[in-house]
């Protein structure tokens, strides 16, 4: 199928690290034999994922679709962010934490890069070299880490820094944040949360905060009110 669709010659095979043997020695010892040249430049092969703790697939019932982050109200691409926080030859654990905090790190990335997303960016010798390290992602995310509470770094530094790793990272923080109006429907929900507090009904609010939670709110209680904005 490779040799039918992409010629002699194939950058980068990739897979999971249970076909490195005895498939993909096959599939090497029996390509080569065809092209009588080595087809493949270079092999990847990735560990297995878990999600929260087991093994996902689709047998345990455990299989986290981008779908099934959106209807949180999660940026898809926060999946990208927390792969990349992980060396691919390790496995991981995947959990909704995780998610929920690469969520909020997207956002203030982008908050950071916001003002200057279209200026010309340079190379970063520091951000290169961990890429050609092995592909060592999460050295690269440390160093956005890093910079992001670097006091003597300036605001275009800091872009200048971030939009550059961004070409290979594909976060998208060039994006600018839309703000979402709410939803009659959840309106609602707030209001019967607020009557429930008010009340002291304790249990129905914290039922509805679970609710508007879910939906991809975040509520602040005060004393008296209480406050939302969006994930």
């Amino acid at each position: 199928m490779s040799l039918e669709y992409l010629d002699e010659k194939i950058d980068v095979h990739v897979g999971g690290i249970d076909l490195r043997f005895p498939h993909h020695e096959n599939e090497r010892a029996q390509t080569d034999a065809i092209t009588g040249v080595e087809t493949i430049n270079l092999w990847s092969h990735g560990e297995h994922l878990l999600f929260e703790g087991r093994k996902m697939s689709k047998s345990a019932n455990n299989v986290l679709l981008l779908e099934d982050v959106v209807a949180r109200g999660v940026d898809p691409l926060s999946i990208r962010l927390v792969l990349l926080e992980n060396r691919y030859r390790t496995q991981m654990n995947l959990t909704w934490d995780a998610i929920l905090s690469a969520h909020a790190t997207l956002k203030r990335w982008r908050s950071v890069v916001g003002p200057f997303n279209a200026i010309a960016v340079p190379d970063n010798d520091e951000v290169l070299a961990a890429l050609t390290s092995d592909l060592d992602t999460p050295h690269v995310i440390s160093i956005l880490r890093r910079a992001e509470k670097d006091p003597t770094l300036t605001q275009l530094q800091r872009a200048e820094l971030f939009l550059y790793a961004d070409k290979v990272l594909g976060l998208g923080l060039e994006r600018e944040e839309v703000l979402k109006p709410l939803t009659e429907d959840l309106a609602q929900l707030l209001n019967q949360r607020q009557i429930a507090r008010n009340e002291k009904n304790w249990k129905e609010s914290d039922r509805l905060r679970e609710i508007l939670e879910n939906s991809g709110l975040i509520i602040k209680d005060s004393a008296i009110t209480q406050e939302w904005q969006w994930r």
